[in-house]
């Protein structure tokens, strides 16, 4: 019923920038965070950066002062401009968001993921 639909990853050299977009879609009632988890190959899953309704940001400390997440309520989107990207930044970058959907008068807020996009930062 609702997908988290990614875009904007690539192949991009080591000080290079990318941007990455994730549109939710779907019976969609309220959307209380947003954000953006990565894995690299033989690492964990780890948060990346997330931004509430409220517009409160939080970033990895990894990221701190080279990515800045950005959200447009009006489209359900959330966006993550990665500047000065480094090859360690190199992994599998995925959407998440925090979705109340409504069906009738009944509400419930699930968690969901996009598909992943891949960023790769060459040396």
């Amino acid at each position: 019923q609702v997908q988290l639909v990614e875009s904007g990853g690539g192949l991009v050299q080591a000080g290079g920038s990318l941007r990455l977009s994730c549109a939710a879609s779907g019976l969609i009632f309220s959307i209380r965070s947003m954000g953006w988890y990565r894995q690299a190959p033989g690492k964990q899953r780890e948060l990346v950066a997330t931004r509430g309704s409220d517009g409160r940001s939080n970033y990895a400390d990894s990221v701190k002062g080279r990515f800045t997440i950005s959200r447009d309520n009006s489209k359900n989107t959330v966006y993550l401009q990665m500047n000065s990207l480094k090859p360690e930044d190199t992994a599998v970058y995925y959407c998440n968001a925090a979705i109340t959907t409504a069906q009738g008068f009944s509400v419930m807020e699930n968690d969901y993921w996009g598909q992943g996009t891949q960023v790769t930062v060459s040396s």
